[in-house]
């Protein structure tokens, strides 16, 4: 009976850890072909939402040409 105690709510809580964590498609690897920061293609370092040059990235795989509009 105590095991049961112990075991649902630490079920419950990895539960909510696994559910809210989010997934990162963005690699290293990228920062070093390209020599430029996160901020580059990302709204924020810790974001996975792109702003325009992240976009232009995803469909091409290349920054080359991509002219930054002001």
């Amino acid at each position: 009976m105590k095991t049961i105690r112990f075991i649902i709510p630490a079920l419950v809580v990895a539960t909510g850890i696994l559910l809210s964590s989010s997934l990162s498609f963005a690699k290293p690897e990228y920062t070093k072909k390209e020599k430029k920061p996160c901020t580059t293609c990302h709204v924020t370092a810790k974001s996975k939402d792109l702003n325009e040059a992240g976009k232009y990235y995803a469909k091409n795989k290349t920054l080359e040409g991509y002219k930054e509009s002001k």
